[in-house]
């Protein structure tokens, strides 16, 4: 049995070294991971975190040589992606079918009636709430794409309330609640 095959897309938070945390996990657990990241995500995390996690290459540049199909690649090759963080501009850019990035060509070339693509939110409070944010959610919801709740509490900003990425272990749980029956 193969195992199975999560793509983990990254966007610019801070939230970027809980992502970390649950694909060191989720490796552990025999979960095959290949990541991309935007160019917002590397200022929080290094393409040589990444690549020690996974033992592959980020794909973090459309117009990388060598690179320029790994965005259909990817989007055949995993069993599942999950955006984390997903902050209010990726999500309000994937809503408004972006793709002049790695992660909004990826989500235009995912079959999302085959297979699940899943975003985990990462902001402040206020960004969350906002009117264009919710709606995108909303839409993103009606294409199917899975939504994952956020936690409450201290915000990087300082501000308490809602809007916190998952903490690691939550979200290791989810990923291993729809990839682990396939772990052999």
């Amino acid at each position: 049995m193969s195992k199975p095959r999560l793509l983990v897309l990254l966007s610019g938070s801070i939230a970027c070294y809980k992502a970390c945390f649950a694909i060191s996990r989720l490796a552990q657990a025999g979960i095959e991971i290949r990541t991309v990241a935007t160019p917002a995500a590397l200022q929080f995390v290094g393409k040589a975190t990444l690549e020690g996690l996974t033992g592959q290459p980020v794909f973090s540049d459309l117009w990388e040589e060598g690179r320029a199909m790994d965005h259909i690649e990817l989007a055949r090759w995993a069993d599942l992606a999950l955006v984390c963080p997903a902050t209010a501009n990726t999500l309000n850019r994937l809503a408004a079918g972006l793709a002049d990035d790695p992660v909004g060509t990826l989500f235009l070339a995912w079959e999302l009636q085959k297979k699940p693509w899943w975003v985990a939110p990462a902001m402040n409070v206020a960004m969350l709430n906002h009117p264009l944010t919710q709606a995108s959610l909303q839409k993103l919801s009606a294409l199917g794409v899975r939504v994952l709740p956020t936690g409450s509490g201290a915000l990087a900003c300082g501000e308490e309330g809602g809007g916190r990425l998952l903490e690691p272990e939550e979200i290791v749980q989810h990923v291993l609640a729809q990839l682990g029956p396939k772990i052999a």
